[in-house]
């Protein structure tokens, strides 16, 4: 209850009224999430394969670099195959050569997985 009051009371402090307080709000949401379950709610889109939620969080100001859980979203949806994301956040700027808290890449997690198809994407992003 508190976490959610405390969510609540920044939400309202900040306002709605520019670029910034937006920004604000998102990444403190986004923290949030993250503490409270480990994954944020971007990732938990990736993971589920949801192409529109995870479209709809990009352009609404989503940070697609951004790590939760030790690992960023295309780390996620490579070491699950899920190609059409991949695809999403390779052509929307994800960066490819980011490392996890294990020291990985998207493409070893992708290897790791046999992830075929996001390997192969991942690997031909990297070389253009």
């Amino acid at each position: 209850m508190k976490k959610v009051l405390l969510a609540t009371l920044f939400s309202v402090a900040i306002g709605f009224n520019s670029q910034a307080s937006n920004e604000a709000y998102i990444n403190h949401k986004e923290s949030l999430e993250t503490y409270i379950s480990g994954v944020n709610t971007f990732c938990k889109m990736v993971q589920q394969g949801n192409v529109d939620a995870v479209l709809n969080l990009i352009n609404t100001g989503t940070n697609i670099n951004q790590k939760s859980g030790g690992m960023t979203p295309l780390m996620y949806a490579a070491r699950q195959n899920k190609v059409e994301i991949v695809k999403l956040l390779i052509a929307r700027g994800a960066k490819l050569k980011i490392k996890s808290e294990k020291g990985l890449t998207a493409l070893d997690y992708a290897k790791q997985s046999k992830a075929k198809e996001s390997y192969t994407l991942i690997a031909q992003a990297m070389n253009a």
